[in-house]
């Protein structure tokens, strides 16, 4: 056995085997390929929402659940999966999550009823948890560069797939004849991914030691259940009323607990004293922001390019297949900002980049502030926000995990891509409230300083990444000179 890292007072990490680099372009191929297709499996899903609606019989607040209960699950799932991965095996829990999928898609294909279709989204939570796995696995058989642009393929890969789901399920639909046939073919690309997952991907050599903290995850999964279904309820129970209130404070008293728990056990579900410490907690910060900006951001601007100028005296009546091609244009720059991502950083250090990508991301929200008016510099703007949002895409993960201990190396990864989506659910909230409180006269259309002001959060939020960023590389160089000072007096 041999030690990997210290926690806890004694070895934390055993290594099984060696590593086999021959293999390592196949495996990040295969990957790849998976996360391509958990975008597309999720880029699809909101299109599909009114078709379900029909299907099903449902009203549109029962609707909304297609897409809800799978982010809940994936609340839940994301960090049990990144840690039993660490524990037990980065291939063996990408199996299983891709297990858990395929037969999500088989029962939401053939749902008779909401009940079991509902159970086929939950099941489908482990998705979100594909990508910390392969973080792991990636890490454990490559060297530092060739990880970091495996990263930002396989970062690339989800948000490309993302941009295909949402493109191309509607020409499915039509194609294939209705919404069950459309649900069959991403049933047979879920099964078709278990299927190639047992062919060539070889298993971690790292494994963490220890157990798994299941008292953790079933708080951890009881906080964040309560606290996003409480985010993703608020408007319709009202933000101020006992049931939204009460639910918010259950959620804040489980979290509580939780910290307490983890911060006592010696191989606790999270390492909080990892997450907390001054050169990481900049990074988990700029995660939680840049899940604000992106998730929270992205519905807002279709709706500014749907709306027609003659209701509120602004937007630009776009139909629905003008807002495909034209809001493509930032999902595409961020394929190409998530992939270059570690050639820029190998050009200029990933403090450098961070940082450039938080400023790209301001000066884009700022941009679309000021060309609201004019469709063309109005997209150029949404795209700036796109390169920068690719680029922390691609950056974030990677400081993350080379900060961690090889062998929390998938937990570290869980616990960033939660704080993005619990970001996103945030700020979509306070979105949400923004558009429904700043509105026309008496109507319910939101007035233009309602996207005003949501872009000036977006602005605002950005700057404080950026100078999470900026703290983090100040801190990074305050500790290379004290390294150095300390060689030299040894010297």
């Amino acid at each position: 056995m041999t030690a990997a890292g210290k926690a806890d007072g004694g070895p934390t990490s055993r290594t099984t085997s060696p590593p086999a680099p021959a293999k390592v372009t196949a495996v990040v191929g295969l990957l790849v390929a998976f996360e391509l297709v958990s975008g597309l499996l999720q880029g699809a899903a909101p299109p599909l929402i009114p078709e379900v609606e029909k299907w099903q019989h449902l009203s549109t607040a029962q609707a909304q659940w297609f897409t809800t209960v799978q982010f809940l699950a994936a609340a839940v799932s994301v960090p049990a999966f990144g840690r039993l991965g660490d524990l037990y095996g980065h291939r063996r829990f990408i199996r299983v999550a891709l297990g858990c999928v395929a037969v999500g898609t088989v029962l939401v294909t053939l749902a008779p009823n909401l009940t079991v279709l509902l159970l086929g989204r939950a099941l489908m939570g482990p998705l979100a948890a594909l990508l910390p796995l392969e973080i792991g696995l990636v890490r454990d058989r490559l060297d530092v560069g060739g990880r970091r642009r495996a990263v930002g393929l396989l970062v690339g890969s989800l948000t490309l797939g993302s941009l295909l789901g949402h493109a191309l399920v509607g020409p499915l639909l039509s194609a294939v004849g209705g919404l069950r046939p459309t649900l069959a073919v991403l049933a047979a690309l879920a099964v078709g991914c278990l299927v190639v997952s047992f062919l060539a991907v070889p298993e971690s050599a790292t494994r963490a030691t220890g157990r798994m903290d299941w008292v953790g995850a079933v708080l951890l999964a009881i906080a964040l259940v309560t606290l996003l279904g409480t985010i993703s309820r608020g408007t319709a129970w009202g933000w101020l009323s006992p049931r939204t209130l009460g639910a918010a404070a259950l959620s804040c008293a489980v979290l509580w607990w939780w910290a307490r728990v983890q911060l006592s056990r010696p191989h606790a579900l999270v390492d909080l004293r990892a997450v907390a410490r001054r050169r990481a907690a900049p990074h988990y910060a700029s995660g939680f922001a840049l899940g604000a900006v992106m998730m929270g951001g992205q519905g807002v601007a279709v709706s500014y390019l749907a709306a027609s100028p003659g209701d509120g005296g602004y937007g630009f009546g776009l139909a629905t297949w003008q807002i495909s091609v034209w809001g493509a244009i930032p999902h595409v720059m961020a394929f190409l900002g998530s992939v270059l991502c570690a050639g820029v950083a190998a050009r200029f250090g990933y403090a450098r980049t961070l940082l450039g990508a938080f400023a790209l991301i301001a000066v884009g929200n700022a941009g679309l502030m000021a060309a609201h008016s004019t469709l063309p510099l109005f997209v150029v703007a949404y795209g700036v926000v796109g390169i920068g949002m690719g680029l922390a895409l691609g950056g974030l993960p990677s400081v993350v995990v080379e900060g961690t201990a090889p062998d929390r190396t998938a937990s570290a990864a869980a616990v960033y891509n939660n704080l993005k989506t619990l970001g996103g659910s945030v700020a979509g909230a306070v979105f949400a409230a923004v558009l429904g409180t700043l509105v026309v006269g008496t109507t319910d259309t939101p007035a233009l300083s309602a996207y005003l002001t949501v872009w000036g959060l977006g602005l605002g939020v950005s700057v404080l990444a950026a100078g999470a960023q900026l703290l983090a590389r100040l801190g990074a160089g305050r500790r290379a000179g004290t390294l150095a000072k300390a060689g030299t007096a040894i010297n």
